[in-house]
């Protein structure tokens, strides 16, 4: 079998999509695309099409010489810059203690406030704005009336063996229940807020409502939260206060597992929470 996004594809899947190509010359891209996860009951855990996912496969199978798609009828659109604008200037420093602060709440960004989280991300997150992969929440956290702190969840990743390990799961087993893993890819504290415990204070009020959120907007309930935490930069203080267990590092070898025995990513810290006290029942059911 062969795997792409995250899916493997059988010989007869294949041959599916190669006689779908042949016999529809009409079809665009994104006709195609749709087809194979009807065809393939390739879907979200809402129900829906993962046709993005589709697309993005169908291009590595064409990369890989497996199969050929008609020529793109999309232009190509400029890449698109993220320019700072006052909203996210710097402000006075804020500096007291959390609990000196007014009550902190979570706001889940919207359409209308999606560009200001990028802003802000890019203007101050040390790996700047990247869109998340799969599904995803991002929040504001405020204090009162003002932006303290950001925080983004997405996908897991595919693969990391410490955490494996943790759970104790099968490939077969990762592969089924993968979505009740969730990553926090994005976390932020605002530089000029420098308030002793708001990091963690932060995690953990998003630990409570997160489960709820996730659910709603995808009818899926996470049972554990992943982080990873770059090593020369952060010792995770903040992840241990709000009760994180660190259960190893990475290899630094990315995503697309590099060379064997050569660092080309830096090496990040691998910190879990478990959302549920069955986590590891859960995720090793072949029963979801």
């Amino acid at each position: 079998m062969t795997r792409y996004c995250g899916r493997e594809f059988t010989p007869d899947e294949l041959k599916q999509i190669q006689s779908l190509i042949k016999h529809n010359p009409g079809f665009n891209r994104t006709r195609l695309s749709t087809e194979v996860c009807q065809i393939l009951q390739w879907l979200k855990p809402d129900g829906k099409l993962k046709d993005m996912s589709c697309r993005v496969a169908m291009l590595r199978m064409q990369k890989d010489g497996l199969i050929n798609l008609p020529a793109s009828t999309r232009k190509k659109k400029p890449v698109r810059t993220i320019e700072f604008t006052n909203a996210t200037d710097p402000q006075k420093p804020v500096v007291c203690p959390v609990n000196q602060l007014p009550q902190l709440r979570l706001q889940m960004v919207t359409k209308t406030t999606s560009a200001l989280w990028n802003e802000y991300i890019d203007r101050y997150h040390y790996l700047g704005h990247k869109p998340l992969p799969g599904a995803q929440l991002r929040y504001f956290i405020t204090a009162g009336e003002q932006i303290v702190a950001m925080a983004g969840f997405g996908a897991a990743a595919w693969q990391t063996a410490p955490r494996d390990q943790f759970i104790g799961w099968t490939h077969d087993q990762r592969k089924a229940n993968l979505n009740l893993v969730i990553n926090n890819a994005r976390f932020l504290i605002l530089p000029w807020i420098q308030s002793k415990n708001l990091a963690s204070k932060t995690l953990s009020l998003m630990i409570r409502h997160l489960p709820d959120d996730w659910e709603k907007r995808y009818n899926i309930r996470p049972v554990l939260l992943e982080s990873f935490v770059q090593k020369d930069r952060f010792k995770g203080t903040c992840y241990k206060a709000a009760n994180w267990q660190n259960i190893g590092e990475t290899k630094g070898r990315g995503k697309l597992g590099g060379q064997p025995g050569k660092i080309c990513v830096p090496i990040k810290d691998i910190w879990v929470f478990p959302l549920d006290k069955k986590f590891r029942v859960l995720l090793k059911s072949t029963h979801q």
